[in-house]
């Protein structure tokens, strides 16, 4: 009995857990301000600006009030955010995309930072590794009284004592 409730009881909420998801997808989905600001901030202004379409503040822009107003359209034409995008990435050029595409080429912009990184760090482990290979060998080298002689003869030339100074 206690098992039928324990199972009952993990239905009923996994079955709770799937509406409350519905419901935020469902209103996400049919509220156009979410949308249109979600989109504005994956694009960017093509005036030059350098910024996200969404925050183009740059006075006198000519290009962002335009921009606006075809995704405000596009939005309203019921188009999906893929289409939208694409649809300005083909009238503005990859550019106004604010992060590249994970398909094709634009791939590589994806790879290339962790690529780059995985390839620092085996540089740097194999340098850290020939460096301490050669330490080892240089300790494990048969000692020479000539240079050792060499060494204290430079030592003692080179101290200068208490007097600090040069």
């Amino acid at each position: 009995m206690a098992s039928l409730q324990r199972g009952s009881f993990w239905i009923k909420s996994a079955q709770a857990m799937l509406l409350a998801v519905a419901v935020c997808f469902w209103l996400g989905a049919s509220n156009s301000s979410a949308r249109f600001n979600d989109l504005s901030h994956r694009m960017m202004c093509t005036c030059g600006c350098a910024q996200l379409l969404g925050e183009c503040n740059h006075v006198g822009c000519t290009e962002s009030g335009r921009e606006r107003s075809e995704l405000s359209a596009a939005i309203e034409a019921g188009n999906t955010d893929q289409q939208i995008l694409a649809s300005f990435a083909a009238k503005y050029g990859a550019t106004v995309l604010a992060a590249p595409r994970t398909q094709g080429f634009d791939l590589v912009a994806w790879i290339a930072p962790f690529a780059v990184f995985a390839a620092a760090l085996l540089g740097t482990i194999l340098l850290v590794r020939r460096w301490s290979i050669g330490r080892t060998q240089a300790a494990a080298q048969p000692a020479n009284p000539e240079m050792d002689a060499l060494r204290e003869k430079i030592r003692r030339e080179t101290e200068s004592g208490n007097d600090g100074g040069f």
